[in-house]
């Protein structure tokens, strides 16, 4: 087996991040890229980054002890601190010590310069307020279908902000022919650098809500930041928005390819013939799509819309019909969202659990409350709902929404945890079977357990929604302890 090619030589790392070399008799050599210096090893490019409460350059020692062999390093931590960098540069001559002017963006510049070495590589991003994930997995099944496993190179779990993107592409591989890679976003322009890493030909854009509105103030600064994901978009690519938000034709007045619009209604002249056949609720959604039946085993109305951008871009990209079939159908749910299972509380008394606590915003929320509303399982309706974190000045009026809609649907039960879900609680909290708690302290949810367990009935359904912070999964894992799982999520 021949010797790994470095994943950049020296002059593409020092041209693609613009760094100063501190040892210049050193080899640059490097395989893998980390940040977190305990997933060092050997032939790594360590990137230490400076946090609000954490510097990681005091782990460069350890980061050398277990293998790294090119380090990048803020300029200003040389400056302040060169005599301790000339002592470290003297003792290990074999490791390629760079300074540039900032180690995220350095760590973003040199993902730009890696990608920028696989000019065939056909490349999708994709990004919205909610179900990013689950598009984003959506499509990478369909897409394996059509390029087969090997040639698909992908996100994995949710490595898409600022750092988690150029770590991805590090992934890339001179065998794949397709990369699917998911976007995120937590501050101002987060969205613009890393498209500027990727320069993706297809993006998909799965809706613009009120996710991160506590950072950035507004659903249009949410759209425009959004909207930077599809910068790059060739002539000969294609941009994919939902037809019925708002914002669809500002996130794309400045796309130079192809605009598809994705949703219900697909009539555009010349367009696949797809249409909605039958929604089984927990059990999934039938749809055909030119003629051809497909079971997307995904509960829920936003999955679907969300089929429908992997349905749109997958056409452009020249898949047929059955090999999108056999993608989607192969499709599970995402851990932590929509997941669906059956338990037996008592003998004879299942119920079945819906688990939805990876992210909670009022967009997603507001589906799956929509969702069970419509639901018929013959039995009753159980809420377990949790605090929506990041939500800012607009967390009191999003959580009273939450409240508005419980009124709507009217759960048998309804569980609220969390200080900020009480403005829901102030709503509904005359209607009975209603109970709140300020903490998520085990205690609270081994009452909340015992109170399920003794109400249930057969065929009810348990919801579990909230933010992940607020682990919500617990309650999950603390029924599954003193009762028959039959359905596993």
């Amino acid at each position: 087996m021949g010797v790994e090619e470095s994943l950049l030589n020296k002059s593409e790392l020092v041209s693609g991040t613009n760094g100063q070399v501190l040892n210049d008799k050193a080899d640059c050599y490097f395989t893998n890229v980390v940040t977190d210096s305990r997933n060092v090893c050997e032939k790594s490019m360590f990137v230490p980054l400076v946090g609000e409460f954490q510097n990681g350059h005091k782990y460069i020692p350890q980061a050398i002890e277990k293998g790294a062999s090119v380090i990048l390093i803020n300029q200003n931590e040389v400056s302040e601190n060169k005599d301790f960098y000339d002592s470290l540069c003297k003792e290990n001559p074999s490791v390629f010590f760079l300074a540039v002017k900032n180690t995220l963006h350095g760590l973003q510049d040199a993902a730009e310069k890696y990608v920028e070495k696989f000019s065939d590589l056909t490349k999708v991003s994709i990004t919205g307020s909610s179900g990013k994930t689950t598009t984003k997995e959506m499509m990478v099944s369909v897409v394996k279908q059509h390029y087969g496993e090997r040639d698909v190179v992908h996100t994995k779990g949710n490595l898409n902000s600022e750092t988690g993107l150029p770590l991805s592409v590090f992934n890339i591989r001179s065998n794949h022919k397709i990369g699917v890679f998911e976007m995120g976003m937590n501050r101002e322009n987060e969205i613009g650098e890393i498209s500027k890493v990727l320069k993706s030909q297809y993006g998909i854009i799965t809706n613009i809500g009120t996710a991160h509105i506590g950072i950035l103030g507004s659903r249009e600064n949410i759209a425009r930041e959004k909207r930077k994901s599809l910068d790059y978009i060739p002539s000969n690519g294609a941009a994919f928005v939902p037809a019925n938000d708002e914002f669809a034709d500002f996130c794309t007045e400045n796309v130079n390819g192809k605009v598809v619009k994705f949703g219900r209604d697909n009539s555009d002249q010349g367009r696949w013939s797809i249409q909605l056949i039958k929604d089984d609720g927990l059990f999934g959604i039938n749809f055909k799509i030119n003629g051809v039946n497909v079971k997307l085993p995904l509960s829920g109305e936003h999955n679907y819309y969300d089929a429908l951008a992997v349905v749109e871009c997958a056409q452009e990209l020249g898949i047929s019909e059955e090999e999108i079939k056999a993608g989607l159908e192969s499709m599970k749910s995402v851990s932590g969202r929509m997941e669906t299972g059956k338990i037996e509380i008592r003998e004879g008394c299942e119920i079945n659990v819906i688990k939805d606590c990876y992210n909670a915003n009022p967009d997603s929320m507001g589906k799956l409350l929509d969702f069970i509303y419509k639901l018929e399982t013959g039995g009753r309706k159980l809420l377990v709902l949790a605090d929506m974190k990041e939500l800012g000045a607009e967390s009191k009026k999003a959580h009273e929404e939450v409240g508005k809609k419980i009124l709507e649907i009217h759960p048998d039960y309804t569980f609220l945890v969390g200080s900020e879900m009480k403005a829901a609680y102030e709503l509904i909290k005359n209607r009975p079977n209603v109970f709140w708690f300020e903490k998520n302290s085990d205690e609270v949810f081994d009452l909340i357990v015992k109170t399920i367990t003794h109400a249930v009935r057969k065929n009810d359904i348990l919801v579990l929604k909230g933010s992940n912070s607020m682990k919500l999964e617990k309650v999950y894992e603390k029924m599954c302890e003193s009762v028959k799982v039959l359905q596993e999520m």
